[in-house]
């Protein structure tokens, strides 16, 4: 067997085996004949004339992601950068357009992401823009969709997921939100010391009723036990004036007993002698005893003070005739 039949066998063989070629998953290829779109092969084994026809280039058949960083301004005049991530795909029954009517997908979609980002966030003010994202989000989706599928890509969603204004700014809206804070917790201390005090006055009051009731329930007590104490004594012969004044002397001996019994007093009783006590009683008794006296001194005065009783007047003889006729 000669050198070029060999050769030839070779070649064949390579031709033969470059008519077959594999498409992976989820992609497509175009084959053109002579420069001329032919057809689109799907997944799998596939086969097509040497020479003649050649794969033109692959179509990416999955979701896709681009993400976009805008700036722009706001209404009130704060220049912030969006960054716009945009998920999309190629129509599986469009791959035709896909191929051939965009040259640069991305860059397509990124001009009109600018576009509508930069028509929509100028409307709105700051805040407006960190409470209203979604609605930006939904209006770049609505106008890729109307543009994207006449060339055969399909707008999956369209996400804002980031909004940066400008590092002044933030610090300042920082600033508002740490004082707006600042103002409610002030409120609320302001509150909670008001419930305080408002409860420390009742139970204050409450504490002052007790406090009296229990000095009235003292002073009841005590009363009666004087009395109960003048009783024994006066059974034992000893009048009411002298029982007064000896319970008197013995409260005052006790209250001295009370206070000495205190190492830390400072209080002086002034004047205190040996004799203070039996002084005090004599006073007492002599006290008692002059009140006494001028009391029945008093009664007998407003006795003597008492007038008679005035008489009726007799009607004179014929006055009454006189005025009969009158009151009649």
């Amino acid at each position: 067997m000669n050198t070029a039949l060999i050769i030839l066998l070779v070649f064949g063989f390579f031709i033969f085996m470059s008519s077959f070629f594999t498409v992976k998953q989820q992609s497509s290829v175009v084959i053109e004949r002579f420069g001329k779109f032919l057809s689109v092969r799907n997944s799998g084994l596939q086969l097509k004339i040497p020479i003649v026809d050649r794969i033109a280039g692959r179509v990416n058949l999955k979701i896709q992601q681009l993400d976009v960083i805008i700036e722009t301004k706001t209404k009130d005049n704060v220049f912030i950068k969006m960054k716009v991530s945009v998920q999309f795909k190629v129509i599986q029954e469009k791959v035709y357009d896909a191929f051939y009517k965009l040259e640069y997908p991305h860059d397509q979609i990124t001009a009109y992401v600018f576009d509508v980002v930069r028509a929509e966030v100028p409307k709105l003010k700051l805040d407006d823009v960190f409470e209203r994202k979604d609605d930006i989000a939904i209006a770049v989706k609505r106008e890729l969709n109307e543009a994207m599928t006449t060339y055969g890509y399909d707008i999956i969603n369209t996400l804002v997921t980031d909004i940066d204004p400008d590092i002044q700014v933030k610090n300042a809206m920082n600033r508002i939100n740490a004082a707006d804070r600042e103002k409610t917790a002030a409120e609320f201390e302001a509150e909670s010391s008001r419930i305080r005090i408002v409860a420390k006055a009742k139970a204050e009051a409450e504490s002052k009723r007790l406090q009296g009731q229990g000095i009235a329930d003292q002073r009841r007590e005590i009363a009666r036990g004087l009395v109960e104490s003048v009783e024994v004594l006066n059974n034992v012969g000893i009048n009411s004036q002298e029982a007064s004044a000896l319970i008197v002397v013995t409260q005052h001996y006790d209250t001295l007993q009370a206070i000495g019994a205190d190492a830390n007093s400072n209080l002086i009783l002034l004047p205190n002698s040996p004799q203070a006590g039996s002084d005090m009683l004599n006073n007492m008794v002599a006290s008692f005893t002059a009140s006494n006296q001028v009391g029945e001194m008093m009664k007998k005065n407003n006795k003597k003070i008492e007038k008679p009783k005035p008489k009726p007047i007799e009607p004179q003889s014929g006055y009454e005739d006189d005025i009969t006729p009158e009151i009649k």
